[in-house]
């Protein structure tokens, strides 16, 4: 069972990530599922009525403003980030926070590494799904390496000069 961080601690995941190309074929209707965008744009009717939580997963060329009428019906939405060096996301998740006030879980999955985690959490971020081949618990210590932010962020809002 992968192991993921949220909220600041290492859990158990629950929830079942689905691939790009997946179908509704053989899903459980009381599975926790974050489904692909498309599955979610060309399924939305029927996955709204099943008993499991349902979150969505975006790509990192996908726009939030896609998923912007339905963010209630997401407990998850999960961002994907296909490399260390793509970045986009990190602007998804502020929008998601700041100007469309979501507050369920957001979640970066993908190429997640320790170095990426103050930063993540600064923009909106509470959970991780690091690559399978590094240590959560390691990553974990990533969410600490600054003790000092100068500048704002959805985790702190005022700035240092304001802070004194």
């Amino acid at each position: 069972m992968q192991r993921i961080i949220k909220n600041g601690e290492v859990i158990d995941e629950r929830w079942h990530l689905l691939p790009a190309d997946a179908s509704l074929d053989g899903i459980s209707n009381s599975d926790d599922l974050i489904v692909p965008l498309g599955l979610w744009l060309e399924s939305s009717h029927a996955l709204k009525v099943r008993d499991g939580g349902l979150g969505v997963w975006l790509q990192s060329h996908e726009q939030i403003e896609d998923i912007v009428d339905d963010l209630k019906y997401f407990q998850v939405i999960a961002l994907d980030f296909p490399a260390f060096t793509d970045g986009r996301h990190f602007s998804s998740a502020r929008l998601l926070r700041e100007r469309y006030g979501y507050q369920g879980e957001i979640r970066a999955i993908g190429d997640v590494l320790r170095d990426q985690l103050f930063f993540m959490q600064r923009c909106g971020f509470d959970a991780f799904a690091v690559r399978p081949d590094r240590d959560p618990y390691d990553a974990l210590k990533g969410l600490s390496d600054f003790s000092v932010t100068y500048q704002t962020g959805v985790d702190q809002p005022l700035p240092l000069f304001r802070r004194r």
